[in-house]
């Protein structure tokens, strides 16, 4: 018999998993900073509109922006000013551990690692 052993921890799981594809992240740091249509995300992070519109329907399935439109455009913005919080937090944690996340096998970057340490 299987045991579950993160009973509740599902919805974040979900959050975190959000959080954890880059562009997902780079929109949302960008929105942090104010509104943004779909046409500011592709130009400022370099994305087809096509990726950039998939990304923004993941984030708001999962509650995190919403958008209002005015006229013929829609702008995008955080939901829950909380997210901020989590991101300000997520960048101290970084901080104060150094490149251990980087570095670890399992979700690190190879990229990110020193090239003593991928030898």
């Amino acid at each position: 018999m299987a045991i579950n052993c993160t009973p509740g921890l599902d919805p974040a799981v979900a959050l975190f998993r959000s959080l954890g594809d880059p562009t997902r992240l780079a929109i949302l740091r960008r929105i942090a900073t104010g509104e943004a249509r779909v046409v500011d995300l592709t130009g400022e992070l370099g994305l087809a509109q096509s990726t950039v519109s998939k990304h923004l329907a993941c984030l708001r399935g999962c509650g995190l922006i919403d958008y209002r439109v005015e006229g013929r455009q829609s702008f995008y913005a955080l939901t829950r000013p909380e997210l901020l919080d989590l991101l300000r937090s997520a960048e101290q944690v970084l901080a104060a551990t150094g490149e251990a996340v980087a570095l670890c096998p399992a979700y690190g970057s190879p990229a990110d690692s020193p090239a003593e340490l991928r030898a």
